[in-house]
Protein backbone atom coordinates (compact mmCIF):
# COMPACT_ATOMS: atom_id res chain seq x y z
CA UNK A 1 0.00 0.00 0.00
CA UNK A 2 1.42 3.28 -0.45
CA UNK A 3 2.54 5.61 1.94
CA UNK A 4 0.97 8.90 1.66
CA UNK A 5 -1.47 8.88 5.11
CA UNK A 6 -3.20 11.79 6.81
CA UNK A 7 -1.39 11.79 10.25
CA UNK A 8 -4.61 9.64 11.59
CA UNK A 9 -3.93 6.73 9.19
CA UNK A 10 0.22 7.14 9.54
CA UNK A 11 -1.19 6.85 13.60
CA UNK A 12 -3.60 3.85 12.89
CA UNK A 13 -0.67 1.91 10.44
CA UNK A 14 1.59 2.31 13.48
CA UNK A 15 -0.30 1.32 15.76
CA UNK A 16 1.05 -2.58 15.48
CA UNK A 17 4.30 -1.32 15.24
CA UNK A 18 4.28 0.18 18.44
CA UNK A 19 3.50 -3.02 20.37
CA UNK A 20 6.75 -4.80 22.76
CA UNK A 21 9.89 -2.69 23.22
CA UNK A 22 12.23 -3.93 20.31
CA UNK A 23 11.40 -5.84 16.59
CA UNK A 24 13.92 -8.32 15.78
CA UNK A 25 15.75 -8.81 12.24
CA UNK A 26 18.00 -11.74 11.18
CA UNK A 27 21.05 -11.14 9.75
CA UNK A 28 22.65 -13.56 7.92
CA UNK A 29 24.82 -16.00 9.95
CA UNK A 30 24.46 -13.65 12.97
CA UNK A 31 22.54 -13.09 16.22
CA UNK A 32 19.25 -11.29 15.45
CA UNK A 33 19.41 -7.62 16.19
CA UNK A 34 17.16 -5.35 17.77
CA UNK A 35 15.86 -2.21 16.48
CA UNK A 36 16.20 0.74 19.01
CA UNK A 37 12.40 1.91 20.26
CA UNK A 38 14.04 5.48 19.64
CA UNK A 39 14.53 5.11 16.02
CA UNK A 40 11.25 3.88 15.36
CA UNK A 41 9.86 6.15 17.07
CA UNK A 42 12.05 8.75 14.79
CA UNK A 43 10.93 7.17 11.70
CA UNK A 44 7.36 7.21 12.71
CA UNK A 45 7.30 10.87 13.27
CA UNK A 46 9.25 11.74 10.35
CA UNK A 47 6.50 10.00 7.79
CA UNK A 48 3.91 12.09 9.79
CA UNK A 49 5.61 15.21 9.15
CA UNK A 50 3.64 16.91 5.97
CA UNK A 51 6.01 18.10 3.95
CA UNK A 52 7.65 14.44 4.13
CA UNK A 53 3.95 13.02 2.90
CA UNK A 54 4.09 15.59 0.26
CA UNK A 55 7.20 14.02 -0.49
CA UNK A 56 5.77 10.51 -0.58
CA UNK A 57 2.62 11.60 -2.81
CA UNK A 58 5.06 13.43 -5.49
CA UNK A 59 7.12 10.48 -6.07
CA UNK A 60 3.91 9.01 -6.91
CA UNK A 61 2.95 11.39 -9.39
CA UNK A 62 6.80 11.35 -10.87
CA UNK A 63 6.37 7.88 -11.64
CA UNK A 64 5.75 8.70 -15.74
CA UNK A 65 9.08 10.99 -15.67
CA UNK A 66 10.93 8.64 -13.69
CA UNK A 67 10.45 5.79 -16.08
CA UNK A 68 11.19 8.36 -18.84
CA UNK A 69 14.35 9.33 -17.02
CA UNK A 70 15.73 5.41 -16.61
CA UNK A 71 15.08 5.06 -20.14
CA UNK A 72 16.94 8.03 -20.89
CA UNK A 73 19.88 6.74 -18.68
CA UNK A 74 19.92 3.34 -19.71
CA UNK A 75 20.51 4.01 -23.59
CA UNK A 76 23.65 6.47 -22.67
CA UNK A 77 26.00 3.77 -22.75
CA UNK A 78 28.52 3.74 -19.66
CA UNK A 79 30.70 1.10 -20.54
CA UNK A 80 33.71 0.24 -17.89
CA UNK A 81 36.09 3.17 -17.36
CA UNK A 82 34.14 5.13 -20.36
CA UNK A 83 31.09 6.50 -18.33
CA UNK A 84 32.17 10.35 -18.82
CA UNK A 85 29.34 10.77 -21.65
CA UNK A 86 27.11 9.27 -19.23
CA UNK A 87 28.12 11.59 -16.20
CA UNK A 88 27.84 14.88 -18.24
CA UNK A 89 24.19 14.14 -18.75
CA UNK A 90 23.37 12.66 -15.28
CA UNK A 91 25.41 15.91 -14.25
CA UNK A 92 22.74 18.07 -16.68
CA UNK A 93 19.87 16.23 -14.75
CA UNK A 94 21.07 17.09 -11.32
CA UNK A 95 21.44 20.45 -11.73
CA UNK A 96 17.74 20.71 -13.53
CA UNK A 97 16.49 19.10 -10.43
CA UNK A 98 17.86 22.33 -8.04
CA UNK A 99 20.74 21.14 -6.69
CA UNK A 100 23.14 23.75 -5.59
CA UNK A 101 26.32 23.59 -7.16
CA UNK A 102 27.17 20.38 -9.45
CA UNK A 103 30.64 19.28 -10.63
CA UNK A 104 32.65 16.28 -11.79
CA UNK A 105 35.62 15.39 -10.02
CA UNK A 106 38.61 14.23 -11.91
CA UNK A 107 37.63 10.61 -12.36
CA UNK A 108 34.13 11.85 -13.80
CA UNK A 109 32.35 11.44 -10.90
CA UNK A 110 29.05 13.45 -10.83
CA UNK A 111 28.98 15.62 -7.15
CA UNK A 112 25.84 17.46 -6.50
CA UNK A 113 25.46 19.51 -3.49
CA UNK A 114 22.63 20.30 -1.89
CA UNK A 115 23.28 22.82 1.68
CA UNK A 116 21.83 21.84 4.94
CA UNK A 117 21.06 24.79 7.17
CA UNK A 118 23.65 23.52 10.37
CA UNK A 119 26.34 22.54 7.23
CA UNK A 120 28.45 20.59 10.26
CA UNK A 121 27.59 17.33 8.28
CA UNK A 122 27.52 15.68 5.15
CA UNK A 123 25.78 12.87 4.41
CA UNK A 124 26.37 11.21 0.85
CA UNK A 125 23.22 9.45 -1.45
CA UNK A 126 24.82 7.54 -4.48
CA UNK A 127 24.16 5.31 -7.15
CA UNK A 128 26.74 3.95 -9.61
CA UNK A 129 27.05 5.48 -13.67
CA UNK A 130 29.00 2.61 -15.16
CA UNK A 131 27.39 -0.73 -16.20
CA UNK A 132 29.25 -4.27 -17.14
CA UNK A 133 28.77 -4.34 -20.37
CA UNK A 134 31.45 -3.16 -22.78
CA UNK A 135 31.56 -0.79 -25.71
CA UNK A 136 29.24 -1.22 -28.16
CA UNK A 137 26.72 -3.14 -26.49
CA UNK A 138 22.75 -2.88 -27.71
CA UNK A 139 21.38 -0.86 -24.82
CA UNK A 140 17.87 0.23 -26.00
CA UNK A 141 15.11 -0.37 -24.05
CA UNK A 142 12.80 -2.76 -24.64
CA UNK A 143 9.23 -2.96 -23.08
CA UNK A 144 7.00 -6.18 -22.58
CA UNK A 145 3.83 -5.90 -20.66
CA UNK A 146 4.58 -3.89 -17.85
CA UNK A 147 8.16 -5.03 -17.78
CA UNK A 148 11.69 -3.23 -18.95
CA UNK A 149 14.21 -5.15 -20.35
CA UNK A 150 18.07 -3.71 -21.40
CA UNK A 151 21.70 -4.57 -20.35
CA UNK A 152 22.29 -2.29 -17.13
CA UNK A 153 18.73 -1.22 -16.68
CA UNK A 154 18.68 -2.62 -12.78
CA UNK A 155 22.21 -2.52 -12.06
CA UNK A 156 22.52 0.54 -11.55
CA UNK A 157 20.64 3.14 -13.64
CA UNK A 158 17.34 2.49 -11.10
CA UNK A 159 19.44 3.38 -8.93
CA UNK A 160 20.37 6.86 -10.61
CA UNK A 161 16.94 7.32 -10.88
CA UNK A 162 15.66 7.12 -7.89
CA UNK A 163 18.90 9.23 -6.10
CA UNK A 164 17.45 11.69 -8.88
CA UNK A 165 14.12 11.60 -7.61
CA UNK A 166 14.65 11.94 -4.00
CA UNK A 167 16.16 15.14 -5.19
CA UNK A 168 13.61 16.77 -7.11
CA UNK A 169 11.38 15.60 -4.36
CA UNK A 170 13.05 17.65 -1.91
CA UNK A 171 13.27 20.41 -3.87
CA UNK A 172 9.39 20.09 -4.93
CA UNK A 173 8.19 19.85 -1.41
CA UNK A 174 10.59 22.31 0.27
CA UNK A 175 12.78 20.09 2.74
CA UNK A 176 15.53 21.22 4.43
CA UNK A 177 17.95 19.63 5.81
CA UNK A 178 20.29 20.52 8.76
CA UNK A 179 23.46 18.88 7.51
CA UNK A 180 24.70 18.91 3.54
CA UNK A 181 23.62 16.28 1.44
CA UNK A 182 25.62 15.10 -1.65
CA UNK A 183 24.20 13.12 -4.30
CA UNK A 184 26.73 11.19 -6.10
CA UNK A 185 26.80 9.13 -9.66
CA UNK A 186 30.03 7.48 -8.96
CA UNK A 187 32.16 5.61 -11.68
CA UNK A 188 33.75 2.67 -11.34
CA UNK A 189 31.65 0.04 -9.30
CA UNK A 190 31.75 -3.40 -11.34
CA UNK A 191 34.21 -5.67 -12.18
CA UNK A 192 38.16 -3.62 -12.80
CA UNK A 193 36.59 -0.05 -11.80
CA UNK A 194 37.53 -1.88 -8.17
CA UNK A 195 35.56 1.02 -6.86
CA UNK A 196 37.89 3.67 -8.54
CA UNK A 197 35.06 5.98 -8.33
CA UNK A 198 34.43 6.43 -4.52
CA UNK A 199 37.76 5.50 -3.67
CA UNK A 200 38.51 8.78 -4.87
CA UNK A 201 36.12 10.53 -2.88
CA UNK A 202 37.68 9.06 0.15
CA UNK A 203 40.55 10.71 -1.22
CA UNK A 204 42.86 12.85 1.81
CA UNK A 205 41.84 16.25 -0.55
CA UNK A 206 38.42 14.37 -1.25
CA UNK A 207 34.64 15.89 0.00
CA UNK A 208 34.31 15.73 3.91
CA UNK A 209 31.93 12.83 4.52
CA UNK A 210 30.14 11.85 7.74
CA UNK A 211 27.68 9.50 6.78
CA UNK A 212 27.02 7.04 3.29
CA UNK A 213 24.27 5.58 1.73
CA UNK A 214 24.94 3.61 -1.70
CA UNK A 215 21.89 2.59 -3.30
CA UNK A 216 22.13 -0.07 -5.68
CA UNK A 217 19.76 -3.37 -6.10
CA UNK A 218 15.86 -3.98 -6.20
CA UNK A 219 13.48 -4.27 -3.64
CA UNK A 220 13.15 -2.34 -0.16
CA UNK A 221 14.06 -5.02 2.85
CA UNK A 222 17.70 -5.46 2.36
CA UNK A 223 20.36 -3.48 4.02
CA UNK A 224 24.24 -4.38 3.41
CA UNK A 225 26.02 -3.10 6.25
CA UNK A 226 28.98 -5.68 6.00
CA UNK A 227 31.77 -4.85 3.18
CA UNK A 228 32.37 -7.95 1.32
CA UNK A 229 36.83 -7.54 0.48
CA UNK A 230 38.26 -9.05 -2.65
CA UNK A 231 41.61 -9.42 -3.93
CA UNK A 232 41.81 -9.94 -7.48
CA UNK A 233 45.56 -10.95 -9.40
CA UNK A 234 46.36 -11.55 -13.30
CA UNK A 235 49.38 -13.64 -12.60
CA UNK A 236 51.62 -13.93 -16.16
CA UNK A 237 54.53 -17.02 -16.66
CA UNK A 238 56.54 -15.63 -19.07
CA UNK A 239 59.46 -17.46 -20.92
CA UNK A 240 61.67 -17.45 -23.86
CA UNK A 241 58.75 -19.58 -26.08
CA UNK A 242 60.11 -21.79 -28.97
CA UNK A 243 59.18 -25.18 -31.57
CA UNK A 244 57.41 -27.96 -29.60
CA UNK A 245 60.53 -30.36 -30.70
CA UNK A 246 63.26 -28.10 -31.83
CA UNK A 247 63.52 -25.97 -28.39
CA UNK A 248 62.35 -28.75 -26.25
CA UNK A 249 63.37 -28.61 -22.84
CA UNK A 250 63.38 -24.71 -22.59
CA UNK A 251 61.31 -23.73 -19.70
CA UNK A 252 57.61 -24.04 -20.51
CA UNK A 253 54.99 -21.50 -18.78
CA UNK A 254 51.86 -23.12 -19.23
CA UNK A 255 53.90 -26.27 -16.79
CA UNK A 256 54.49 -23.50 -13.90
CA UNK A 257 50.48 -22.19 -14.68
CA UNK A 258 49.27 -25.72 -14.37
CA UNK A 259 51.10 -26.14 -10.88
CA UNK A 260 50.32 -22.57 -9.14
CA UNK A 261 46.61 -23.96 -10.08
CA UNK A 262 47.29 -26.99 -8.62
CA UNK A 263 48.94 -26.10 -5.62
CA UNK A 264 47.46 -22.67 -5.08
CA UNK A 265 43.55 -24.77 -4.73
CA UNK A 266 44.83 -27.54 -3.00
CA UNK A 267 45.70 -25.56 0.18
CA UNK A 268 42.69 -22.99 -0.74
CA UNK A 269 40.58 -26.00 -0.27
CA UNK A 270 41.46 -26.91 3.37
CA UNK A 271 42.06 -22.72 4.40
CA UNK A 272 38.20 -22.13 3.46
CA UNK A 273 36.83 -25.04 5.34
CA UNK A 274 36.98 -23.47 8.38
CA UNK A 275 35.58 -19.75 9.75
CA UNK A 276 34.20 -17.03 8.23
CA UNK A 277 33.23 -17.62 4.62
CA UNK A 278 36.30 -17.41 2.34
CA UNK A 279 36.05 -18.01 -1.90
CA UNK A 280 38.43 -18.13 -4.00
CA UNK A 281 38.30 -18.91 -7.95
CA UNK A 282 40.61 -19.59 -10.89
CA UNK A 283 38.41 -17.52 -13.48
CA UNK A 284 40.06 -16.81 -16.77
CA UNK A 285 43.33 -18.20 -18.20
CA UNK A 286 45.25 -18.08 -21.67
CA UNK A 287 47.83 -18.10 -23.30
CA UNK A 288 49.85 -19.98 -26.51
CA UNK A 289 49.68 -19.27 -30.07
CA UNK A 290 50.19 -22.90 -31.72
CA UNK A 291 49.85 -26.79 -31.30
CA UNK A 292 53.43 -27.19 -32.12
CA UNK A 293 54.76 -24.08 -30.29
CA UNK A 294 56.12 -24.24 -26.74
CA UNK A 295 54.33 -20.98 -25.22
CA UNK A 296 56.08 -17.74 -24.73
CA UNK A 297 53.30 -16.73 -21.27
CA UNK A 298 50.68 -17.92 -20.10
CA UNK A 299 48.62 -16.28 -17.85
CA UNK A 300 45.31 -16.98 -15.25
CA UNK A 301 43.05 -14.02 -13.39
CA UNK A 302 41.97 -15.03 -9.97
CA UNK A 303 39.41 -13.54 -7.83
CA UNK A 304 39.43 -14.18 -4.08
CA UNK A 305 37.07 -13.13 -1.27
CA UNK A 306 35.87 -12.16 2.56
CA UNK A 307 34.28 -10.13 4.61
CA UNK A 308 37.00 -10.78 6.94
CA UNK A 309 40.39 -8.99 6.20
CA UNK A 310 42.67 -11.91 7.65
CA UNK A 311 40.85 -14.49 5.86
CA UNK A 312 41.59 -12.34 2.57
CA UNK A 313 45.30 -12.10 3.36
CA UNK A 314 45.91 -15.76 4.57
CA UNK A 315 44.25 -16.58 1.30
CA UNK A 316 46.31 -14.57 -0.85
CA UNK A 317 49.24 -15.27 1.18
CA UNK A 318 48.73 -19.02 -0.18
CA UNK A 319 48.08 -17.57 -3.91
CA UNK A 320 51.65 -15.32 -3.43
CA UNK A 321 53.48 -19.12 -2.26
CA UNK A 322 51.71 -21.39 -4.54
CA UNK A 323 53.08 -19.37 -7.42
CA UNK A 324 56.44 -18.86 -6.39
CA UNK A 325 56.54 -22.68 -5.68
CA UNK A 326 55.47 -23.45 -9.34
CA UNK A 327 57.77 -20.87 -10.82
CA UNK A 328 60.84 -22.68 -8.95
CA UNK A 329 59.84 -26.11 -9.54
CA UNK A 330 59.37 -25.37 -13.39
CA UNK A 331 63.07 -23.72 -13.53
CA UNK A 332 64.47 -26.77 -11.95
CA UNK A 333 63.12 -28.84 -14.65
CA UNK A 334 64.64 -26.56 -17.42
CA UNK A 335 67.42 -28.33 -20.08
CA UNK A 336 68.54 -25.06 -21.38
CA UNK A 337 67.50 -21.68 -21.93
CA UNK A 338 66.91 -19.04 -19.88
CA UNK A 339 64.90 -18.87 -16.29
CA UNK A 340 60.91 -18.63 -16.18
CA UNK A 341 59.88 -15.51 -14.58
CA UNK A 342 56.57 -14.16 -13.50
CA UNK A 343 54.87 -11.22 -13.57
CA UNK A 344 52.28 -10.70 -10.33
CA UNK A 345 49.86 -8.13 -11.08
CA UNK A 346 47.13 -7.04 -8.64
CA UNK A 347 43.97 -5.77 -10.53
CA UNK A 348 41.73 -5.52 -7.89
CA UNK A 349 41.64 -4.44 -4.05
CA UNK A 350 38.71 -4.31 -2.28
CA UNK A 351 38.28 -3.32 1.13
CA UNK A 352 36.04 -5.67 4.00
CA UNK A 353 34.80 -4.91 7.13
CA UNK A 354 31.21 -3.70 8.84
CA UNK A 355 28.98 -1.10 9.87
CA UNK A 356 27.75 -2.52 13.25
CA UNK A 357 23.95 -3.35 13.36
CA UNK A 358 23.37 -0.94 16.69
CA UNK A 359 25.11 2.29 14.93
CA UNK A 360 22.26 4.75 13.98
CA UNK A 361 22.39 4.56 10.00
CA UNK A 362 21.58 0.75 10.34
CA UNK A 363 19.00 0.88 12.81
CA UNK A 364 17.27 3.78 10.91
CA UNK A 365 17.46 1.76 7.89
CA UNK A 366 16.24 -1.26 9.63
CA UNK A 367 13.36 1.12 10.98
CA UNK A 368 12.71 2.11 7.85
CA UNK A 369 11.66 -1.17 6.51
CA UNK A 370 9.80 -1.97 9.53
CA UNK A 371 7.54 1.01 9.28
CA UNK A 372 6.73 0.22 5.34
CA UNK A 373 5.98 -3.19 6.78
CA UNK A 374 8.43 -5.11 5.56
CA UNK A 375 11.19 -7.44 7.27
CA UNK A 376 14.95 -5.86 7.51
CA UNK A 377 17.52 -8.01 6.00
CA UNK A 378 20.98 -7.48 7.11
CA UNK A 379 23.84 -8.61 4.40
CA UNK A 380 27.36 -9.16 2.72
CA UNK A 381 28.13 -8.04 -0.28
CA UNK A 382 30.18 -5.87 -2.20
CA UNK A 383 29.49 -2.68 -3.38
CA UNK A 384 30.69 1.12 -2.89
CA UNK A 385 29.64 1.12 0.67
CA UNK A 386 32.63 -1.32 1.16
CA UNK A 387 34.87 1.82 0.98
CA UNK A 388 33.59 4.15 3.22
CA UNK A 389 32.94 1.35 5.76
CA UNK A 390 36.53 0.19 5.64
CA UNK A 391 37.52 3.98 6.79
CA UNK A 392 35.38 4.14 9.34
CA UNK A 393 32.56 6.04 8.11
CA UNK A 394 29.18 4.35 8.36
CA UNK A 395 27.57 3.47 5.56
CA UNK A 396 24.97 0.90 4.13
CA UNK A 397 23.35 -0.16 0.59
CA UNK A 398 19.95 -0.35 -0.02
CA UNK A 399 17.75 -0.73 -2.87
CA UNK A 400 15.68 1.13 -5.06
CA UNK A 401 12.78 -0.34 -5.01
CA UNK A 402 10.42 -2.11 -7.79
CA UNK A 403 11.95 -5.70 -8.65
CA UNK A 404 14.79 -6.49 -11.38
CA UNK A 405 16.48 -9.55 -11.91
CA UNK A 406 19.68 -10.95 -14.92
CA UNK A 407 21.78 -8.17 -13.59
CA UNK A 408 24.89 -8.58 -15.53
CA UNK A 409 23.52 -10.22 -18.63
CA UNK A 410 22.14 -8.75 -21.95
CA UNK A 411 18.20 -9.64 -21.16
CA UNK A 412 18.41 -7.68 -17.50
CA UNK A 413 15.01 -6.28 -16.39
CA UNK A 414 13.21 -4.38 -13.86
CA UNK A 415 9.62 -3.95 -13.07
CA UNK A 416 8.18 -0.78 -12.05
CA UNK A 417 6.14 -2.70 -8.65
CA UNK A 418 5.70 -0.21 -6.36
CA UNK A 419 8.86 1.64 -7.50
CA UNK A 420 7.91 4.58 -5.25
CA UNK A 421 8.54 3.52 -2.41
CA UNK A 422 12.21 2.97 -2.83
CA UNK A 423 12.41 6.67 -3.71
CA UNK A 424 9.99 7.19 -0.13
CA UNK A 425 12.67 4.48 1.78
CA UNK A 426 15.54 6.39 0.72
CA UNK A 427 14.48 9.79 1.85
CA UNK A 428 13.12 8.47 5.22
CA UNK A 429 16.45 7.46 6.08
CA UNK A 430 18.42 10.33 4.45
CA UNK A 431 16.13 12.62 6.61
CA UNK A 432 16.68 10.54 9.75
CA UNK A 433 20.38 10.69 9.13
CA UNK A 434 20.80 14.01 7.80
CA UNK A 435 18.50 15.68 10.32
CA UNK A 436 14.79 17.85 9.09
CA UNK A 437 14.96 20.81 9.50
Amino acid sequence: MPFVMKPTAVAALLTPLLIGTAHLVQAQAEKPVAIDKRYETEIQNLAKRPAVQSAFKFFMDLEPQTKQDLINLTETPSPPFKEQVRARKYADMMKAAGADSVWLDDVSNVLALRRGKGRQKTVVVEAHLDTVFPEGTNVKVKQKGDTLYAPGIGDDTRGLTAVLAVLKGMEKTGIETDADVLFVGAVGEEGLGDLRGVKNLFKPNGPKIDSYIAVDGDGIDEITHRGLGSHRYRITFKGPGGHSYGAFGIVNPHGALGKAIYYFTQEADKFTREGVKTTYSVSVIGGGTSVNAIPYESWMEVDMRSESADKLNGIDKLLQTAVQRALNEENQMKRSGPDLTVDVKQVGDRPSGRTEPTVPLVQRAMAVAKFMQVEPKLSVSSTDANTPIANGIPAITIGSGGKGGNEHSLNEWWLNDKGYLGMQRVLLVLLAEAGMK
